[in-house]
């Protein structure tokens, strides 16, 4: 078994795998051409179906890079999961990397050290500074993500559109956080295939929080490492302008709280009570209470979009409702009853903002900053 699989999710990004690849296979102790046979770790290449001649790059380029090749575009979450099946027992990590990610020689040592030295961390992540401008945080994920108590993400280094310059604030302990991005993500290969990978339903955005998520409900840490750093050039495959994209956001959310929120909250419940069928009822009620609230919330959201004349965001939101209400397969009461009986003493979960992101911004940028600041969960 080797240590570490770098797969690298590519859809018709055949141009970034040109400029990428060389930094990844030499940071990753592989050869130019991509023969990985001296090495402990391997980088692989899963392709989507792409259309560019991205396969044709990789046999000319990189021959020796093992590919994995699927049959159509499955998405983040179906594309992984799809890939990661076919290593199943081959490598103790699992790196999720985009083909937008420009990596320095040293960024793995320091994530495969921390898993090595902390057996109760599911996954961890390096700081993210965007390739435009070198010293400042990428939107994506910055220094690892919180999320408040309405469900929305946001990370230390970015809060809304606001992105910070990296000087170290984020470098001490804890290191804890409660998502880390997808962009450049370190799984152990175990508790992925536990977890039953990425949910499929997501097809892409927010997923990996979702992935968080439940490792976090499995009794495992979350961390963002700030000894490796790598630089995302972002929004490769949709832009921040997407209607698709702001559909995504929105469905995902609503079906990452309804996996996770009843657990969460009867979780916590449950320890300073002791009582399970005060927990299951009480976590139940209230994750429902907040996912509505959440609703309603994306509603006024629709709203300003409509009275600002952007009628395919409107169209959007709605859009991602109605098909929330479809994919949606929350839990009962009776099978929150049963989960907690046997996972609730675990639980701890870092990251959970307890006010609300948006109206924190709304309220000014400076004073947003500072209660993330001293935000210590």
């Amino acid at each position: 078994m080797k240590k570490v699989a770098v797969v690298i999710l590519n859809w018709n990004t055949k141009d970034y795998l040109r400029k990428f690849l060389p930094g990844v296979l030499a940071s990753a102790g592989c050869a130019p051409d991509g023969d990985s046979s001296a090495s402990d770790h391997e980088v692989i290449v899963a392709d989507s179906a792409s259309t560019d001649g991205s396969m044709e790059v990789m046999a000319e380029l990189f021959p020796k890079v093992r590919t994995i090749v699927l049959d159509r575009n499955y998405g983040f979450t179906g594309g992984y999961n799809r890939a990661l099946a076919q290593l199943q027992g081959q490598f103790e990590y699992y790196l999720l990397l985009n083909s937008d990610i420009d990596v320095p020689r040293r960024w793995l040592g320091p994530l495969v050290e921390w898993m090595e030295s902390h057996p109760g961390c599911g996954a961890c992540a390096p700081k993210l500074h965007s390739w435009y401008e070198k010293d400042m945080f990428e939107y994506a994920g910055a220094a690892g993500g919180y999320l408040d108590r309405f469900g929305y993400p946001f990370c230390r280094g970015r809060v809304m559109k606001s992105v910070e310059k990296d000087k170290g604030q984020y470098d001490g302990h804890p290191n804890e956080v409660f998502w880390a991005s997808g962009a450049a993500l370190m799984v152990r290969s175990h508790l992925w295939h536990r977890m039953g990978g990425l949910d499929d339903r997501f097809f892409a955005h927010m997923e990996e929080i979702d992935l968080c998520w439940r490792l976090q409900l499995a009794g495992y840490t979350v961390c963002v490492v700030p000894g490796s750093t790598v630089l995302h050039l972002g929004g490769g495959t949709l832009p921040a302008t997407s209607p698709f994209k702001l559909r995504l956001n929105f469905r995902n959310n609503l079906l990452m709280l309804s996996n996770n929120l009843a657990k969460s909250y009867g979780s916590k419940i449950m320890r300073k009570t002791g009582k399970i069928d005060v927990a299951a009822h009480r976590g139940w009620k209230k994750a429902q209470r907040v996912i509505f609230l959440r609703m309603l919330l994306d509603g006024a959201s629709a709203m300003v979009y409509l009275l600002t004349f952007k009628p395919k965001y409107f169209r959007a939101v709605i859009d991602a409702h109605e098909e929330y209400r479809k994919l949606d397969s929350a839990m009962s009461e009776a099978q929150l009853w049963n989960w907690l009986s046997s996972h609730a003493k675990d639980v701890d979960i870092h990251g959970w903002y307890k006010g609300w992101i948006v109206y924190d911004s709304l309220r000014g940028r400076r004073q947003m900053w500072r209660r993330v600041h001293r935000f210590r969960s």
